[in-house]
């Protein structure tokens, strides 16, 4: 008992000497507060008046021939192009691609005299490898939104609809939406009241696929070469018009496109002149239902003319199997310096596109959905003139190509007799359908498998008088592709 009283008596003279020894001003400790004005899982940042939610995500994914998502066979126009091997399906081709990412967000907001101010800041990296990882930084999302504005990386203003992470693991290349990288934008969106809004932003080029020049060397071997695209010097205007409801939503949606060439013959001098520029459009129409029981519909159709990146984020494609190869180039619009009788103007390409998705929700932990897309692209009489002109001169008719005169075999390595054979046209077409099904381990980890298929219909469908090469594989004739991929995931979320 004696020694316990000592104790405490020396516990009590430690304390009491701490305490004539703080200073007179200590200041209290600040404690993390919940932030209860934008919902859950906000806190206020010690010492400010701002709200700051914190969540990301970790993410393992292995696919099967297709990568970060994009089944393989095309340039995915401006959101990283493969490899040439990737359109081989040979020994040379990654056929398994395995991916990490981990993603962190951050959403602070403060009250001022213009409302909520509010910046948003999604990142992180990833990997995809099929042997050594090769680690890059993701920047999804960075904007600041006040007043009704917003400046930064965002969502295009002009997606209505998409399949991505909605009901599919695969970014669809029948659509170009910007779910998965975003775009710079500057746009403001005004709110009517029940659910109705309207927006308009101005926006870099929403996958620009970019302007050839036929007499140059702008279609090559899995790739489009931007040779005579014009810098960026005007950006796309974008607008939309929403009505969302406890059902769902629907929408429409518009952008302008400046289609613009650099020089005739290549050299950046204004002594060769130019093309007059062209504005390209495109539309959207489009949304999304909520059915009983959880389950949900959504549609879209995208129209454009010199707007082709709205329509598909494809690019260009090559698929090789066996003997046969299917290719397709993707441009903004086509001009000729040298076609005789032509104008030399540029010709806009027409892409459409339709894409649709739908989910049942079987219980708490498995839900499945099925989705599909169509995207055509197609060339007028002009621009399909001006291809034709720069095929390879066919060593069994020289000087003739699909029936015309060729005035430089600059274009693609497709020997084509005079076309009695060959559909001697540069349009082509694809569709997708594919269908997922996820284990839901508890509210924010999940594993899911993702199978889709991808039908490539050609341009220029027919034999070839000459090899088509590329890497080590030749092609004796143009024709229809199909592509199988597949995607298996896990994914933790830890949002709050």
């Amino acid at each position: 008992m004696r020694t316990k009283t000592v104790l405490l008596g020396c516990a009590a003279g430690v304390f009491a000497l701490a305490a004539t020894h703080l200073p007179a001003n200590a200041k209290p400790v600040e404690y993390v507060k919940i932030c209860s004005l934008y919902g859950a899982g906000f806190y206020y940042i010690p010492g400010t008046d701002t709200c700051i939610k914190i969540g990301g995500y970790v993410r393992a994914q292995t696919e099967w021939n297709s990568i970060n998502g994009l089944s393989y066979g095309s340039t995915n126009g401006t959101y990283g192009p493969n490899t040439v091997s990737e359109g081989l399906f040979n020994r040379a081709t990654n056929s398994l691609n395995f991916g990490v990412r981990g993603m962190i967000s951050a959403d602070a907001r403060t009250q001022s005299e213009y409302g909520t101010i509010r910046s948003y800041l999604d990142l992180g990296f990833q990997t995809t490898a099929s042997g050594s990882p090769a680690p890059g930084l993701l920047i999804d999302r960075a904007f600041i939104q006040f007043a009704g504005f917003t400046f930064g990386i965002a969502q295009s203003f002009f997606d209505i609809f998409t399949n991505t992470e909605v009901y599919s693991y695969t970014d669809a290349k029948t659509s170009g939406d910007t779910y998965n990288h975003g775009v710079y934008a500057w746009g403001y969106t005004a709110q009517f009241g029940n659910g109705v809004s309207a927006s308009i932003a101005a926006e870099v080029q929403h996958n620009a696929a970019g302007v050839v020049n036929g007499a140059g060397t702008g279609f090559g071997i899995n790739a489009l070469t931007f040779t005579s695209t014009q810098g960026t010097q005007m950006p796309d205007f974008v607008a939309n018009l929403r009505w969302d409801q406890a059902w769902g939503y629907i929408g429409a949606s518009g952008a302008v496109h400046r289609v613009a060439a650099s020089y005739y013959g290549g050299v950046p001098s204004e002594l060769n002149g130019h093309p007059d520029d062209k504005y390209g459009w495109a539309g959207e129409i489009g949304g999304r239902v909520l059915l009983p029981g959880d389950n949900t519909f959504g549609a879209s159709f995208v129209g454009s003319v010199g707007a082709p990146g709205y329509a598909t984020k494809a690019g260009s494609w090559q698929v090789f199997n066996g003997s046969t190869v299917g290719v397709g180039w993707l441009s903004d619009g086509l001009f000729d310096s040298v076609t005789p009788g032509d104008d030399k103007q540029i010709h806009l390409t027409t892409a459409w596109s339709i894409n649709a998705g739908a989910e049942h929700v079987w219980n708490m932990h498995w839900r499945t959905s099925v989705y599909g897309g169509y995207t055509k692209v197609s060339y007028n009489s002009e621009a399909t003139f001006i291809a034709n002109t720069h095929l390879p001169t066919p060593p069994t008719a020289p000087g003739i190509a699909c029936g015309a005169a060729v005035l430089g075999s600059v274009w693609p390595p497709l020997a084509i007799n005079h076309g009695e054979a060959n559909s001697c046209s540069p349009d082509f077409s694809f569709w997708q359908i594919g269908t997922r099904t996820q284990w839901n381990l508890d509210s924010s980890t999940y594993v899911g498998l993702d199978v889709n298929y991808t039908r490539f219909n050609t341009a220029y469908k027919g034999p070839l008088v000459a090899t088509y090469t590329a890497g080590a594989d030749t092609a004796t004739s143009v024709d229809d592709q199909n592509v199988w991929s597949a995607v298996v995931r896990v994914q933790r979320n830890f949002y709050p």
